[in-house]
């Protein structure tokens, strides 16, 4: 396959069909007979609260196919429990597209610890327990019941980050395809816009969903063609990983599930390959077997360009909750609706992360004068606005309109990171023109005060000072958070993440520009717990790090292996797909499994509390390190536990005799010099 330029055949918008907007697309009978609709068109089934704003992944898709003539009603958090509630619209003409929100279901319900959460943020009230777990499956399921013969087809985040046979920390066992366990007929995966509206254009006019094979972004069930030639993946015997080019059709074979389930290294070889194939300039379609048929992927889809950007955020968006939920809180819609997205994508591919996996590396950008449009709209007509403008950003806050300086290099790269282990000479780093927008907000009429409360990726921004006093003059409020992740390079290098040297330079940047602004500002870094590849000594140091630079986490991220994600595979097992794998070949990696082993690390990040000194001390004795016990300033424990404290880290009950003590042990100890 020859390597491309990044276009489109043709733009988004191309054959938008303009018809009176609802007000709010209908979820009921009666919004649909005001409309004088006897049917709708398309149905979503979604597991997010319907709010109608460019924020909301079903709001956007479903404004989206209303542009192209289509009659689109919505089922919001339905009860799960029989087909009924699934009926609620009719029978939808053309499909069921079924989401199951913002985020995956799983990390929505359950904590790192896998513990279910009492709350929910995209529900009103923000009351939990209104969507099943996997509920994409579940709603896909319920649809089938409803009406047998209606196409169903998968999109969002769980679907996207579900599309291949995968990993899921909560049953702790490799699943297949969300396609399989769904029974739906096409999964779409990224950012599907331009997908979904060839999908429903195509299904509209009577074609199969088995014959829209051609779009990119599409994963379904289908024979290997004839004319296509298959490059081997899975022979881990073979260091080639597929990645050989030949002329013709081809297309990869990644090992099959079986193989994934029963094989750890062939899991990882798996991972790798995605991630490689991840390209639209240059990726090719996958293959792999489940079972007695084949999961087709065909390559991810072509990043929008501005304009299309601009048409998708210009749609007649409410900017409002559904009026169905009266005067109840919806905390995500409470926290992002005096927010603007300005880009979408990230580069950065921190391999703990699925931003990359979802939205791809190449950035997508608004204008600036779709995105002052919106500034405008939320100071019009968002009730309650007071003129702070409470976040502008994206994925990050400081890629906006960064690129590969050459596209043909951008076409023909795989590297999975454009700022690891250095940041690439082809990437330009300019901040020039999110200065100018953040100048043009500001001069906006109405407008206060426009904070940043996006990651700032503060190895970019230490490449331009003027960005660092820019955002520290006019777009920091008392604080900013930022993200090294860690101090130690073992850690680091498995998230691919830059040093803390870059953290150190940007943090002497960010005080230097506030004593520059008369402001007294602070950094607060976030950092992970028992990531893999870290050790108790990568930890211990870090704790160090922290009491000598007198930070005191109140609250700390474990590590959660999510689906797909990079980070996931080591976990799962054991190997560094950032690296070749190949049957005994492979790096090795340390995963941090055990939840004792995985409350310690998250201990070490919150040395100061007491109720973590006990397990501590245990450790540090365990570790040789018992001289980091006691009141001395380099030291990280005291000796003393104060009356009333450490229950929650586990007190000993009294030894008796005969007794054998559970003791604490360390792993990847390496012994100090």
């Amino acid at each position: 396959m020859d390597i491309q330029i990044i276009t489109a055949e043709k733009p988004l918008m191309a054959q938008a069909r303009p018809r009176k907007p609802a007000p709010f697309l209908p979820m009921s009978r009666a919004e649909m007979d005001t409309l004088g609709w006897d049917a709708c068109d398309i149905v979503l089934v979604t597991g997010d609260a319907y709010v109608d704003h460019p924020s909301f992944g079903m709001a956007i898709i479903g404004r989206l196919l209303e542009a192209q003539g289509f009659r689109v009603g919505i089922i919001s958090q339905p009860d799960w429990h029989s087909a009924e509630p699934f009926k609620v619209l009719g029978k939808p003409k053309v499909f069921f597209g079924v989401t199951g929100g913002n985020m995956d279901s799983m990390v929505n319900r359950y904590t790192a610890d896998r513990r279910i959460r009492s709350d929910d943020a995209y529900t009103a009230g923000g009351e939990g327990g209104k969507r099943p777990d996997r509920c994409t499956v579940v709603y896909a399921q319920r649809c089938r019941e409803a009406f047998k013969d209606v196409p169903i087809v998968l999109g969002g985040i769980e679907a996207s980050l579900r599309r291949i046979a995968h990993y899921d920390y909560w049953s702790d066992k490799v699943r297949r395809s969300m396609l399989a366990d769904a029974k739906a007929d096409l999964l779409l995966y990224g950012n599907a816009e331009r997908a979904v509206v060839e999908v429903a254009q195509r299904l509209a006019a009577g074609e199969a969903p088995r014959a829209l094979d051609d779009i990119r972004g599409v994963a379904l069930f289908r024979r290997v063609p004839e004319d296509y030639s298959e490059l081997h993946a899975d022979d881990l015997d073979s260091a080639d990983e597929g990645a050989s080019r030949t002329k013709g059709l081809t297309v990869i074979r990644l090992p099959a599930l079986e193989q994934v389930e029963q094989d750890k290294e062939a899991y990882a070889r798996a991972s790798r390959v995605l991630h490689r194939e991840s390209n639209p300039g240059n990726a090719r379609p996958l293959v792999q077997r489940h079972g007695d048929r084949d999961l087709w992927l065909n390559p991810p889809p072509i990043p929008l360009t501005s304009d299309e950007m601009d048409a998708v955020y210009d749609l007649p968006y409410a900017r409002a909750p559904h009026p169905s939920y009266g005067e109840a809180k919806i905390p995500a819609w409470d926290m992002i609706k005096f927010s603007v997205t300005i880009m979408r994508g990230c580069f950065g591919g921190c391999t703990f992360c699925s931003i990359t996996e979802h939205e791809g590396r190449i950035i997508q950008n608004r204008s600036e004068g779709s995105i002052l449009r919106e500034i405008e709209l939320i100071r019009d007509k968002t009730p309650g606005f007071t003129g702070v403008i409470s976040d502008i950003g994206g994925p990050t806050a400081n890629m906006y309109r960064m690129a590969c300086k050459d596209p043909k290099v951008e076409a023909a790269c795989r590297r999975p990171s454009c700022v690891f282990p250095e940041i690439c000479p082809n990437l330009n780093t300019s901040h020039d023109d999110l200065i100018r927008l953040y100048r043009k907000v500001r001069e906006t009429k109405g407008i206060k005060k426009v904070m940043v409360a996006s990651g700032v990726r503060y190895d970019l921004a230490v490449e331009s000072p003027e960005y660092i006093k820019e955002l520290v003059t006019h777009h920091v409020g008392g604080y900013l958070k930022i993200a090294p992740e860690h101090t130690e390079r073992g850690p680091l290098d498995k998230m691919m993440k830059p040093g803390i040297g870059a953290y150190d330079k940007f943090k002497r940047m960010f005080d230097a520009a506030a004593e520059q602004a008369g402001k007294k500002y602070y950094l607060i870094p976030y950092f992970i717990a028992a990531h893999p590849g870290t050790t108790d000594e990568d930890m211990m140091n870090l704790a160090l790090w922290l009491k000598k630079n007198r930070y005191r986490a109140d609250q700390v991220q474990t590590f959660l292996p999510s689906p797909m994600a990079t980070a996931t595979a080591m976990y799962h097992t054991g190997v560094n797909p950032l690296r070749g794998v190949r049957r005994g070949g492979s790096d090795k990696v340390e995963a941090i499994k055990g939840l004792r082993q995985r409350r310690l690390h998250k201990a070490f990040l919150r040395y100061h509390d007491p109720d973590n000194w006990p397990v501590l001390r245990e450790a540090l004795k365990a570790m040789g390190r018992a001289d980091l016990i006691g009141s001395r300033p380099e030291q990280l424990v005291p000796a003393h536990q104060p009356p009333g404290t450490g229950k929650a880290a586990g007190t000993r009950r009294p030894v008796r005799p005969g007794d054998k003590t559970q003791r604490f042990t360390t792993k990847n100890l390496r012994v100090m010099k």
